[in-house]
């Protein structure tokens, strides 16, 4: 273990370097072309067996340790966002209007440094460490149900993700057992009314007004409809109803997004926004269509495991503190590989404390603290030999990693 610990310090700039590599050249999510050639190349210099094209677009590769063992799995995504960068890096995105603006660029180049470190150990591994590198997270239906259909699994016995989390310190491992982040469903709402002049509303249904409406009574969902002691988010992001200044809207398109962690609640929220919805419009004597999309489940973490990595991360160089941490209502499709094979999803603090203002994921003005990177993939490469030493995860075993 502190042959994993220096070696992945040796290699931090590497990582560094990889990161800024990456984050000057964004891609989309299923637009992935250079980054997956990238990530290739890099584990076919290592020696390791390597599948390009898994589920579209991912890349997965593989390397067997010189002793038999069970077979971990450790993912990192590598889309970027459709944002203009508004940082003043030097290494900021060469691509106009594609940003990565959510750390997976440093997820990517923390993936990469740790499979070089490991490959360094091969001899010394018990057993056989899996690197998925997944495409699109960040557009739905995402990569990682079809990596998992293209068989990115087969044989893993455990997997490890974690996500560069910009406005937690760095040092900060934040970990939770069951639901960590939400279910991510979007629904859209055309109501259509009858336009006409602005001076004479008495002739027409507005559809801006019913719209409104509309939105205002969604608001009451959360509050009345859902239990308390569960989560949920009904959030309208887009009201669309472009017309001339005197001309009232025949036709309005609201656009938003639901979270919940509770399938039930998941499926209440689906049926109550359209009676909403169809309630608001008869009493308006309008008409309406909705449609409701399916996205990521909730990504729901195994006990055991999440157990198990917290009990390591305490001892490992660089974490400062082992925090169990509230839900996130953000979603990710991490959740897939959970449904499939034990596992958990943790946060690595990426945030400088001396930062004036931290700004979001997904914002034109997101940065990461890249000591973080070295964070997480000591987090990672600690998990992962804990694992295969110990051949389980039991988190009640003496765990030594120093």
């Amino acid at each position: 273990m502190e042959k994993l610990f220096a070696k992945l310090e040796e290699h931090y700039e590497e990582m560094v370097e990889i990161r800024r590599h990456l984050h000057q050249n964004p891609e989309l999510s299923f637009e992935e072309v250079e980054t997956p050639k990238f990530i290739a190349a890099y584990h076919e210099k290592l020696g390791h067996e390597v599948r390009t094209g898994v589920g579209g677009r991912g890349v997965v590769a593989k390397l067997k340790g010189g002793k038999p063992g069970k077979t971990v799995a450790l993912r990192a995504d590598f889309d970027a966002l459709p944002i203009q960068e508004e940082t003043d890096l030097p290494f900021k995105s060469k691509v106009d209007g594609v940003m990565h603006a959510c750390g997976h660029d440093g997820h990517t180049a923390t993936l990469l440094g740790l499979a070089k470190v490991l490959n360094s150990m091969q001899d010394e591994l018990e057993g056989t460490v899996v690197f998925i590198h997944q495409h699109a997270e960040e557009l739905q239906p995402g990569g990682a149900i079809s990596m998992i259909e293209d068989g990115c699994l087969e044989g893993v016995d455990v997997i490890f993700g974690t996500h560069l989390w910009a406005t937690s310190p760095v040092g900060e491992i934040g970990y939770r057992s069951g639901p960590i982040m939400a279910a991510a469903d979007r629904f859209t709402v055309t109501i259509k009314g009858e336009g006409g002049h602005g001076a004479q509303p008495h002739r027409t249904k507005d559809a801006v007004v019913i719209g409104a409406q509309a939105v205002t009574n969604l608001q009451q969902l959360v509050s009345r409809r859902v239990d308390p002691l569960d989560s949920a988010v009904v959030s309208v992001g887009a009201f669309e109803a472009i017309n001339a200044f005197n001309v009232i809207a025949d036709t309005v398109k609201l656009t938003g997004t639901v979270r919940t962690f509770n399938e039930d609640v998941r499926d209440l929220l689906e049926n109550e926004i359209e009676r909403v919805v169809k309630g608001t419009c008869i009493t308006a004597d309008a008409d309406y269509t909705y449609k409701f999309y399916r996205g990521y489940p909730a990504t729901e973490n195994h006990p055991e495991e999440t157990e198990f990595v917290a009990q390591v991360a305490q001892s490992v160089p660089g974490v400062t503190e082992v925090k169990e941490v509230p839900p996130e209502m953000g979603g990710e499709d991490f959740a897939y590989y959970l449904q499939h094979v034990k596992g958990t999803f943790f946060f690595t603090g990426a945030q400088d404390v001396d930062w004036d203002v931290t700004y979001p994921h997904h914002h034109p003005k997101f940065k990461v603290d890249e000591r973080a990177l070295l964070v997480a993939a000591n987090t990672l490469g600690a998990a992962t030999l804990t694992y295969l030493k110990q051949g389980t995860a039991q988190p009640n075993q003496e765990v030594k990693v120093k």
